[in-house]
């Protein structure tokens, strides 16, 4: 079992910027991907971003060039640094941890950029 921990929602004018964390414990492998999902009202829930062990990286086009993501593997803790906000970035934001073939799900945290 694994257990996800977010912190670091809020609201924000558009323009500003934001930093998401996570923090993961419990049974993880080595070799595990984190990442970031995003579920704005009335809409599913899509990738926001993810890295890998290896520390490869995959964005939205959406949030690609304004959001960065990184992981502190020695933490098990993921970051999303989001810059540049929209109003179209208000969400429920998600971590996911992906590990020994199985898919954890913190509890969200609201993002609201006003504009």
């Amino acid at each position: 079992q694994v257990q996800l921990v977010e912190s670091g929602g809020g609201l924000v004018q558009a323009g500003g910027s934001l930093r998401l964390s996570c923090g993961a414990s419990g049974s993880i492998s080595r070799v595990y991907t984190m990442g970031w999902y995003r579920q704005p009202p009335g809409k599913e829930r899509d990738l926001v971003a993810s890295i890998s062990s290896g520390d490869r990286t995959n964005y939205a086009d959406s949030v690609r060039g304004r959001f960065t993501i990184a992981r502190d593997s020695a933490k098990n803790t993921v970051y999303l640094q989001m810059n540049s906000l929209k109003p179209e970035d208000t969400a429920v934001y998600y971590c996911n941890v992906f590990t020994y073939g199985k898919n954890y799900w913190g509890q969200g945290t609201q993002v609201t950029v006003s504009s």
